[in-house]
C-alpha cells in the first residue's frame, strides 16, 4: 500500500519534538504554537499509519518506530542544513553555530591560535567548544568537528594538523626532587610518589616512555589519582609527587620554574593535535572558514618560529 510521502515541515517538527522531548520547547524553536505542532504530528502519524510519540501530560518520548525514523532522518536534516548554509554563505558569509568536541588542552590551543581571529572575521558565527575529555562519535552526537591527538583520530575522518609536535613529560617541583632525588630511568619511578591519571573509562593510565627505539611502560603508584591535567600540574607544583602530563599543560609552570622535567630523554615528541571531521559529508561553510583560519595561523606560527 502506497502512502503519501510526509513533507519536510512534518519531519522537521517530529525531529524537534524528539530532540527537546517537549511540544512547548519544540514549538518555541520552530516559532509555531504548541497546538499547531500537535496538529502537525497527528497528521504525520496518520499519514504514516504508525505512532511515533508517546505523550502524557508531563512527558513526551519516541516510540520504537519513532526512534527508527529519527535515526534515519537526522543525518538527512543535518546535511540539508549544511547545504542551505553553504548557499547562504554565498550571500552573506558563514553564520550559525560551529560545535567542536575537544580536550581541554585542544580548546586552549584553539583559543590561542584561531578562535579570536575567526570570530572577528565572521561576526555572525558562534563557536561552541565542548571539553568533555572523552572520545565521542562526533557525527552521532551532532558535532561539526573534533580535536584530538593525531593517533586518536578515527581513520574515516579528514584530519587537519595544528599546533606542531607535542609530547608527554614527567614533571616535579624542585623542592620535591631535592627531598626525593632525581629518577634516572623509568624504573626509578617505582621509588617515587607519582600522581596517577584516571581515564574516562575508569582505568589508571600506565606511563609510556621511549628512548632510542626502546619502549618502557610503568604502572606507577602514589598518594593521589586525578582525571584532569591541570589538577595534576597543580598537585606537582604543590610537591605531591611526579606527574606525567602533556607538555602544553605544564608549559607555564615550566617557564616559571615551578616544575622541572625529569627523564627528559625518555619523553620523545610525536605528531600533535588535529581538527577532524567526516570526509563523506558536505563541509558546512562555518567549518570550512574555521579550517582556513586555523591553517593561516598555523602557517604564520611556523614562519615566525623559523625566522632568524
Amino acid at each position: 500500500m502506497n502512502r503519501e510521502r510526509p513533507d519536510l515541515a512534518e519531519l522537521t517538527s517530529f525531529a524537534a519534538i524528539a530532540a527537546y522531548q517537549s511540544f512547548r520547547k519544540a514549538a518555541d524553536e520552530l516559532r509555531v504554537s504548541p497546538s499547531t505542532l500537535s496538529h502537525t504530528m497527528r497528521a504525520l502519524e496518520t499519514r504514516l499509519g504508525v505512532r511515533l510519540l508517546h505523550r502524557t501530560t508531563r512527558s513526551v518520548a519516541t516510540t520504537e518506530a519513532g526512534r527508527a525514523l529519527l535515526a534515519r532522518i537526522q543525518p538527512l536534516l543535518r546535511d540539508l542544513d549544511s547545504a542551505l548554509g553553504d548557499v547562504d554563505a554565498f550571500r552573506s558569509g558563514p553564520r550559525g553555530t560551529l560545535r567542536i568536541n575537544t580536550s581541554l588542552i585542544g580548546a586552549r590551543v584553539l583559543l590561542q591560535m584561531a578562535v579570536p581571529t575567526f570570530l572577528a572575521r565572521y561576526p555572525e558565527m558562534h563557536v561552541d567548544l565542548v571539553t568533555e575529555g572523552r572520545l565521542v562519535d562526533i557525527v552521532a552526537e551532532g558535532f561539526d568537528a573534533g580535536v584530538r591527538l593525531a593517533e586518536s583520530v578515527p581513520q574515516d575522518m579528514i584530519a587537519v594538523a595544528f599546533g606542531g609536535e607535542t609530547r608527554f613529560v614527567a614533571v616535579a617541583a624542585p623542592r620535591y626532587l631535592k627531598e626525593r632525588g632525581l629518577p634516572r630511568t623509568p624504573a626509578d619511578l617505582h621509588r617515587h610518589a607519582c600522581i596517577r591519571y584516571r581515564t574516562r573509562s575508569g582505568k589508571i593510565y600506565r606511563w609510556e616512555f621511549e628512548r632510542r627505539g626502546r619502549s618502557e611502560t610503568v604502572d606507577v603508584h602514589g598518594p593521589l589519582t586525578l582525571d584532569d591535567d591541570g589538577l595534576m600540574v597543580q598537585a606537582a607544583i604543590d610537591g605531591v609527587g611526579i606527574a606525567f602530563v602533556p607538555e602544553r599543560a605544564a608549559d607555564a609552570a615550566l617557564r616559571a620554574r615551578k616544575l622541572t622535567v625529569v627523564l627528559d630523554e625518555w619523553c620523545p615528541r610525536f605528531p600533535g593535535l588535529c581538527l577532524y571531521y567526516p570526509g563523506h559529508r558536505q563541509v558546512p561553510a562555518g567549518l570550512r572558514a574555521f579550517i582556513d583560519v586555523l591553517k593561516e595561523e598555523a602557517r604564520r606560527a611556523r614562519e615566525t618560529s623559523s625566522a632568524p
